[in-house]
């Protein structure tokens, strides 16, 4: 078997987003189950294939990188997955995965909840956790890779929405869905930063369409809910004031801070590094931005609380693994 079958790497003339696409249709026949295990273990978390019985395996995968995210649209015959129990991750891949099917049918397990989507429909799961996967015909979707912290930061007790089917006909589902599938077909036709500022529009709509399916009764108790969001909602009113820390949270809040740490900790972050982050996630959409072009890199970390433009850019360079004069040369 080969150890690295043929990619093909997809981009438009001049500053396109580019794609890698692989495909079963390039590896033999008899080694396709053994590689296409391999590329979704390597690519997404570790599971374990099944093929239909009648072994017409096929299986496409084309991935954008988008921002933070990753858009990945899949062709694929019948189907099934799954990932077992105590099973170890890579630290790359504590993500969630967003569903939105395309086409055929689609069956999703975990944490004790198993969920029929249609065409349309969305669904989330956690890459880190069990889960079975069973399409018994050829179907097409869309995964959005997101990380566990950025869906975290947004929706509080995010853990107990997996596989639960957010319809795609209707409400929120219906805009989110649709907005995220013309991102996809549109990708070839924009240019890199008109599509990576879709990214984060495309995360506010998936968000706001999960929370619409978020069981009432999950852990994370009410009054701690409302309190993290009094909370995150004050930071983010405030983010670009330097003096910004923990002694202003807790008195434009009202809670003490031993308490704010104490909800940061139900996500396994801090108050300051959830602060730090989120001024990092803002610096790097201006600089990907064409609209703030004329603006150098360090008004655009002053106006977001950065005063030492020293520890901007090692901060920066430690979240994203690049330079901020790296992303702006995109």
């Amino acid at each position: 078997m080969e150890s690295s079958p043929r990619q093909t790497l997809i981009s438009a003339l001049g500053n396109r987003p580019s794609a890698i696409t692989v495909s079963t249709a390039d590896v033999p026949l008899c080694d396709r189950r053994e590689w296409l295990q391999d590329t979704i273990r390597r690519e997404y978390t570790k599971v374990e294939v099944q093929p239909s019985d009648d072994g017409d395996l096929f299986n496409e995968m084309t991935f954008y990188p988008w921002q933070q995210l990753r858009l990945s649209v899949v062709r694929s015959h019948a189907l099934g997955i799954n990932r077992p129990a105590h099973e170890p991750h890579h630290h790359g891949q504590d993500n969630y995965f967003g569903v939105i099917l395309l086409s055929g049918n689609y069956l999703l397990e975990q944490n004790g909840r198993e969920t029929f989507l249609n065409p349309g429909d969305m669904a989330i799961y956690d890459a880190t956790r069990p889960h079975r996967i069973k399409c018994t015909c050829a179907f097409s979707k869309l995964i959005v890779t997101i990380p566990r912290p950025m869906l975290r930061d947004r929706l509080a007790g995010v853990e107990h929405c997996t596989a639960l089917r957010i319809p795609g006909d209707t409400g929120t589902g219906a805009i989110a869905a649709n907005f995220i599938r013309t991102a996809a077909q549109q990708a070839a036709t924009l240019d890199i930063k008109q599509f990576d500022a879709l990214s984060e529009h495309s995360l506010d709509l998936f968000t706001l369409a999960l929370a619409s399916v978020r069981p009432q009764d999950y852990t994370l108790s009410r009054s701690r809910s409302l309190a993290l969001h009094r909370v995150k909602d004050y930071v983010a009113q405030h983010l670009a004031n330097s003096t910004l820390d923990t002694t202003m949270v807790a008195e434009g809040t009202g809670l003490s801070a031993r308490y704010i740490n104490d909800l940061f900790h139900d996500e396994n972050t801090s108050l300051m590094r959830y602060v730090w982050q989120r001024r990092l996630d803002n610096c790097r959409r201006e600089l990907l931005d064409p609209n703030y072009n004329g603006h150098r890199i360090s008004e655009v970390a002053v106006r977001w609380g950065f005063n030492d433009l020293s520890h901007f850019s090692r901060a920066f360079r430690q979240r994203f693994g690049c330079a901020a004069r790296e992303v702006r040369e995109l």
